[in-house]
C-alpha cells in the first residue's frame, strides 16, 4: 500500500549518557537516516544505570519491549547487556530484539554475553567489535557501519587561512574530558614542544568525570599553556563546525576504542587524524594515508616527536591534508548505513 512505511523500528537508548558520545551520534544519525530511508523509527530514551540497571530500569525495559504490536526493536547495546532475561523474555514471546553494539560487553559485564545469545541478532558498528561476537559463537551477527555528514564548510588545507586566522597550527582533540580519552597525555606531549607554533582545543563535556576534568585544566596551568590550549565544552551544530574549521590536525589518542566515530568526522572535514594504535580507531582511518596511529606505549616523547614531525615537515603536512581531502570523499554517508541495517532487518523479518 502506497504510504505504508518501509518497516516499523522502536530504538532504545541510554538516558544516562549525557555528554555527546559517538555512540549517541551514531544512535541518533541512524534513526533519522533510517526515517529518511522510509522506516518509521520512534526512538525512545531509557533512564537507568545502565549497564547494570536496577530491578526497576530492567522492569522498565520489559515493558518497552512487551505489547503484542510491538515493531521490531534495536537496543542499544549499553542496556541489553546488563539484561539478558529481558530480551530472553521477549524473544521467546516471539518480539524480534536486535542489539546494536558499539562496543564488546568487558569482563566486568558477565551477563553480557547471555544477552546476545538471547537477542534476534547483534548489529556491530565496529568490525573488530563484529568479529570477537563471531568468535564467541554468535549466529546472527551483522555490521552497520557508520557514516559521515558532509561538512557544511569546505577548506582547503595549505590554502590561505580564514581572514584574522591565527599562522600558527591548530590541534583539536573532540571527546569528552575522561581517563580513557588521555588528554592529560596530550596535554603532556604539548609541553614538549612548546617551542614550536601551535594552538590547540580540547572539545567535550567537562561534567562527565569533573575530577579528571579539573586535573586537565590544572595539568595546562601547571605547563603555562593557558593562551595556548583552551578547553571549548562540549559543541554541536555551527559551534562544533567552526572548531572543525579552525582545525589543522585531529586527534583520538584513547585507550581504548571500538571504531572511533570522531576520526571519520575529521576526515570529513579534510583533517588528517592521529591516533593510537591498536584500538577501534585504526579502522576509521583506514588505508587513506591521513595521518597516523602510533603506538604510545613508550609515553608521551612519542606523541611529541610525531606532533614535532608534522609541525616542522611542510611535505608531510600537505601529504596529509590530500589524503584527508581524497578520503572525505569517498567515505560512507549515514544514508548507506541505514540501508545496511534495513537489509538486515528486512531479511530477517520481511517487509512491514
Amino acid at each position: 500500500m502506497e504510504g505504508k512505511p518501509l518497516i516499523k523500528v522502536r530504538m532504545l537508548v541510554p538516558a544516562n549518557v549525557r555528554h555527546r558520545s559517538g555512540g549517541n551520534v551514531y544512535n541518533e544519525r541512524l534513526a533519522e537516516s533510517l526515517r529518511a530511508q522510509g522506516a518509521e523509527v520512534a526512538v525512545r530514551s531509557l533512564a537507568g544505570d545502565w549497564p547494570s540497571g536496577t530491578a526497576r530500569d530492567k522492569n522498565q525495559l520489559a515493558a518497552a519491549l512487551a505489547g503484542d504490536d510491538l515493531p521490531i526493536c534495536i537496543v542499544d547495546g549499553l542496556i541489553a547487556v546488563g539484561a539478558p532475561a529481558e530480551i530472553e523474555h521477549a524473544t521467546t514471546a516471539g518480539h524480534r530484539v536486535w542489539v546494536l553494539l558499539h562496543m564488546t560487553p568487558s569482563a566486568e559485564q558477565p551477563l553480557g554475553r547471555s544477552a546476545l545469545r538471547a537477542a534476534t541478532g547483534v548489529l556491530c558498528t565496529g568490525s573488530g567489535t563484529a568479529e570477537e561476537v563471531k568468535r564467541w559463537g554468535m549466529p546472527n551477527v551483522h555490521l552497520a557501519t557508520p557514516g559521515v555528514d558532509r561538512p557544511r564548510v569546505d577548506r582547503p588545507r595549505g590554502k590561505a587561512r580564514p581572514p584574522g586566522a591565527s599562522q600558527a597550527f591548530h590541534f583539536i582533540m573532540v571527546g569528552a574530558l575522561l581517563p580513557n580519552k588521555d588528554q592529560i597525555f596530550f596535554v603532556e606531549a604539548l609541553a614538549r614542544i612548546r617551542d614550536l607554533a601551535w594552538t590547540a582545543a580540547l572539545v567535550g563535556s567537562t561534567a562527565s568525570d569533573p575530577s579528571y576534568a579539573a586535573a586537565v585544566r590544572e595539568r595546562i596551568i601547571q605547563h603555562g599553556l593557558e593562551s595556548r590550549v583552551e578547553l571549548r565544552g562540549e559543541l554541536s551544530g555551527e559551534d562544533l563546525e567552526e572548531q572543525w574549521l579552525r582545525a589543522d590536525l585531529s586527534l583520538l589518542i584513547s585507550h581504548s576504542e571500538s571504531f572511533g566515530l570522531v576520526v571519520q568526522e575529521s576526515l570529513a572535514h579534510a583533517i588528517p587524524v592521529v591516533i593510537r594504535s591498536g584500538t577501534g580507531a585504526v579502522e576509521a582511518l583506514g588505508a587513506h594515508g591521513a595521518g597516523e596511529a602510533i603506538d604510545l606505549a613508550s609515553g608521551t616523547g612519542s606523541l611529541a616527536e610525531v606532533l614535532e614531525k608534522w609541525l616542522s615537515n611542510s611535505v608531510l603536512r600537505q601529504k596529509w591534508w590530500d589524503a584527508a581531502a581524497a578520503a572525505s570523499r569517498v567515505l560512507p554517508r549515514w544514508d548507506e548505513t541505514a540501508r545496511q541495517v534495513l537489509r538486515v532487518l528486512s531479511s530477517e523479518s520481511g517487509s512491514q
